[in-house]
């Protein structure tokens, strides 16, 4: 152990604490089924205090780099100069974290070409105990029984059904009441005589990066910070923790004996098998981190509640299947033979008789009838109590897992925000000293980046614009076709063939504007972690709204609605505007969706299975490539093995696809009942594929903490607003539901005659220039003016928006107000959690003495630091200048007992030492 101060100063290790790694076999490693464990030692005399004595530490991080051996390039030539400055790089910042206090061991694994050096990292028990407080990391200080329940079990019991979905899954972790962590009282935490458990895998991950983020390999203000940079700029190939041993069990071992925690989550989670199973979150949870878990609780709690919507869409669709043969406006259509010529669609092309559409009228009975009515209430309801019991899960899940106030309290500055913020200022809730970016300068930026934000929008318009054109070009030429069939289908197939070219557009401009969204927020120095996610998150999704709902709102809201009439059509860059086919635009609408949605659910799911493949092939083939012995996994070192899989990625393109989704299902549900079904179908693939490449394909991801979703939750509550909207809309102005419901009550109950109701005359200066009559699709009277039915039902369908919205928008506030966002249950927590903290942490209170060392002067000055940095009596700005001046002076409990003070040195990441156990 050793001191260092609290205030960002980095110290030289002493030569005397050079120690070397050593391999921990675990049982099992000899059949070559179990990773090993780095681990350091210490030579240090009898009777030094249990902390310095010599044990353990595991390898929790590795960073790697490859190097190019192979020879002939001139001694100044550019590569070799820049491989020369990233050397000089590494040896600074591996410098830096030793003397952070980290156990750091290389080792190096070569071929004829190139050798892959592996950097492993450990913190001794000091720089975990240190660094923990720092980041207020939660601690437990009074075990419960799990109490984690889902709310189809609770259903289920309750009518007495047997739950199939339940599995007992060993090792489920325990609920803990928690407090943010001070080493001044280590006692009172559970586990704290057992250094090598205290802090789990998770907890040192955290810390490990948080050191590797902050730890500076040149001047901090020029930004060459943290490891993030580090790998930016390629002198790093890579940088993650270790998995827990290998994801297979060895052949012939028990089903669930000894199951390691990798193991144990493919076993029971990421097997294709499990599709119809409970996921275990506490133990993803407790392996990938909060945030993770979070995303997989969101996604399994979506899916579940996609069960009733798809099979209330399902039934809806069946029921319109049923009306197909027996709607009398169809039959209508369907025999009306020659009788009904249409007028042409272009200048040149031929009149067309309205029989030839008899498959497209059917195909739109599909989705238009009564039945969607009552489904777009019933979705907007279900999304308002999705959304109501969502807020509920999330707060338990925050509590239970000591995260619901991380964003407020516990969230530290980003390390590239502090290593460019031109200034401090106190932060006005802890009182400490931050760094600090001037709030006006921050809005200037966020404003010039929404200037670019349009523009980009404007570019996604632009193509919109460009496949309506040639939609309309591809229908004129179609209805050309002297087949009568494929003429009346020009409509459809033209607009079929623009779905599939808007689909390009969406996937190509999608993968421009994330680089440039990521850019761009990196530019707005957002304070920390969370904020940064958000901003980019709300850049990325306003640009994937435009690029992906603008094809769906087109046909739904503005195609045919500016056609014209014969003699007088209206035209847009002198191509004709495009009209709704003899089946209606809803129809067309669900082709739209179909084609954007499942389509793009198709291609993302490909590249999750192929893609990944590929990649983990190649790059383990290229580096085994030239090695004498490749031998089988059993026989690499765990870092080797974990090397060769996949970087993990982050979230985002998780959560941006699960949330567009969300909006196919809700906005146009009205236009396709099947939705739902779609997505349930998708969402069951989805968890199991994001599992397994968790698990099994990519390397383990640093663990990082969340309180909720983030700024996904109030972009679903938009989406649910806007989906009300939308739906109203849909069946006042493209349905057919109030046109049928108006010729009822005002002409015949059985809609005989509702087809010829529908169609207008052409003017006679059109039919005289053509010598002959024909129909067309509209309201109008003869001369090409509105007719006073038009009027009536405009009037109609704006007081059927107004109504649909009031009851729906009330109805679902009811049910917002029934259903608190924080459970009862979780209230009771939250106060006894608090008692405890307090108790915990009072200074007066009783409780056994810390295992500390014999009293010294420094350990003397640090209680009288902690004591006035806990004392409620002191203001906070004092609190924080208090505990900040105790570890400024480089004491710290049991600090001169082994090292005594020492002068700085420049950088980050300090490390004193903890009481010794």
């Amino acid at each position: 152990a050793r001191a260092l101060p609290r205030s960002g100063m980095l110290r030289r290790q002493v030569p005397e604490e050079d120690s070397t790694i050593l391999i921990d076999v675990a049982p099992g490693a000899e059949n070559g089924d179990s990773y090993g464990s780095t681990a350091r030692t210490s030579e240090v005399p009898a009777g030094t205090p249990a902390l310095t004595c010599r044990r353990w530490f595991p390898a929790d991080f590795v960073l790697v780099w490859e190097e190019d051996l192979r020879l002939g390039r001139p001694p100044d030539s550019a590569p070799r100069d820049k491989a020369a400055t990233h050397a000089a790089w590494r040896d600074t910042f591996l410098e830096n974290l030793r003397a952070a206090g980290l156990h750091v061991d290389q080792r190096h694994v070569r071929n004829a070409s190139s050798a892959v050096h592996y950097v492993l990292l450990s913190a001794p028990w000091a720089v975990l105990c240190y660094h923990a407080e720092d980041l207020r990391l939660k601690l437990p200080l009074q075990e419960l029984p799990n109490q984690a329940s889902h709310w189809s079990a609770r259903l289920l019991a309750r009518l007495g059904i047997p739950n199939v979905l339940q599995e007992d899954v060993p090792d489920v972790p325990p609920e803990y009441y928690t407090c943010e962590f001070k080493v001044s009282k280590l006692s009172r935490y559970l586990g704290s005589d057992n250094p090598d458990t205290f802090f789990s895998s998770t907890d040192r991950h955290q810390i490990l990066f948080a050191i590797l983020a902050k730890t500076p390999y040149g001047h901090e203000k020029k930004g060459v910070i943290g490891i993030d940079q580090l790998l930016a700029d390629g002198v790093f190939s890579a940088a993650f923790p270790l998995h827990d041993g290998p994801f297979r069990l060895p052949p012939g071992s028990p089903q669930a004996a000894g199951l390691g925690r990798r193991q144990l989550l493919f076993q029971y989670w990421a097997r294709w098998c499990k599709w119809s199973k409970y996921q275990p979150l506490e133990h993803v949870r407790g392996y990938f981190g909060e945030k993770v878990a979070l995303y997989f609780a969101w996604l399994g709690f979506y899916t579940a509640w996609l069960l009733p919507a798809a099979a209330v869409g399902t039934l809806v669709f069946l029921v319109g299947c049923c009306m197909v043969s027996s709607d009398t406006p169809t039959q209508e259509l369907c025999g009306s033979a020659e009788d009904l010529q249409m007028c042409p669609r272009c200048a040149d092309c031929p009149f067309w008789p309205l029989s030839s559409a008899c498959a497209l009228a059917q195909a739109g009975r599909l989705f238009d009838h009564g039945g969607t009515v009552f489904f777009s209430a019933f979705v907007a309801l279900w999304a308002a109590l999705l959304l109501a019991h969502w807020r509920r899960s999330s707060a338990a899940l925050a509590h239970r897992w000591g995260c619901s106030h991380y964003e407020d309290l516990e969230e530290r500055p980003r390390p590239q925000f502090a290593a460019s913020a031109p200034t401090t200022a106190p932060n006005p809730v802890t009182g400490e000293d931050e760094p600090y970016f001037p709030r006006r300068l921050r809005v200037r930026r966020v404003l010039a980046g929404s200037v670019l934000v349009v523009m980009l929008v404007a570019v996604v318009v632009m193509c919109l614009v460009s496949v309506i054109l040639c939609r309309g070009i591809l229908a004129a030429l179609v209805s050309r076709s002297s087949s009568a069939p494929v003429a009346s289908w020009a409509s459809r197939i033209a607009s079929f063939t623009g779905s599939l070219v808007n689909l390009v557009f969406i996937l190509v401009l999608s993968k421009i504007y994330v680089a440039l969204a990521r850019v761009l927020t990196r530019w707005e120095m957002h304070r920390t972690q969370t904020k940064f996610e958000d901003a980019f998150t709300l850049k990325v999704f306003i640009f994937q709204f435009v690029n992906f709902y603008s094809s769906p709102i087109y046909v739904a809201f503005f195609k045919g609605r500016f056609v014209g009439y014969p003699g007088n059509y209206h035209t847009l860059f002198g191509v004709r505007n495009e009209e709704c086919a003899a089946g209606g635009c809803l129809v067309e609408l669900a082709q739209e969706l179909l084609v954007i949605m499942v389509g793009k659910q198709v291609v993302n799911n490909v590249q999750e299975v192929l893609v990944p493949q590929l990649q983990a092939w190649w790059h383990t083939a290229r580096l085994r490539r030239g090695r004498r012995r490749p031998g089988p996994a059993a026989d690499r070192a765990p870092w080797e093995a974990d090397y060769e899989l996949l970087p993990c990625g982050d979230l985002f393109q998780e959560y941006l696809e699960t949330v567009l989704q969300f909006g196919f299902v809700t906005i146009f549900v009205a236009a396709c009942p099947l939705a739902p079904l779609f997505a349930l179908l998708n969402n069951w693939v989805e968890v199991r594929l994001d599992a397994r490449k968790l698990v099994c394909q990519q390397r383990r991801p640093v663990a990082q903490r969340a309180q909720d979703i983030g700024i996904w939750a109030h972009i679903l509550a938009v989406i649910a607003h806007l989906a009300v909207v939308s739906n109203a809309f849909l069946l006042a102005f493209t349905s057919d539901f109030l046109p049928r419901t108006y010729y009822r009550w005002t002409h015949a109950h059985d809609l005989r005659g509702f087809l010829n109701f529908t169609l207008a005359h052409a003017p006679p200066a059109f039919a005289a220039a053509h010598n002959r009559t024909c129909r067309y699709q509209a309201f109008r009277e003869d001369d090409g003016q509105y007719s006073p039915t038009y009027w009536n039902l405009l009037a109609i369908r704006l007081a059927f928006v107004i109504v649909f919205e009031h009851v729906v928008f009330s109805i679902g506030r009811l049910l917002d107000l029934l259903v608190p966002d924080i459970p009862e249950s979780v209230e009771v927590k939250v106060k006894r959690e608090y008692y405890l903290a307090k108790q915990a942490l009072a200074e007066n209170g009783v409780s056994p003495r810390p295992h500390l060392p014999s009293p010294s002067s420094g350990s003397r000055r640090v209680r009288r630091s902690a004591s006035a940095r806990d004392s409620p009596r002191t203001p906070p700005r004092r609190q924080a200048l208090s505990g900040a001046d105790g570890a400024k002076d480089g004491y710290f409990p049991g600090s001169e007992s082994s090292l005594g003070p020492q002068p700085p040195a420049p950088g980050v990441g300090p490390a004193p030492p903890a009481p010794s156990l």
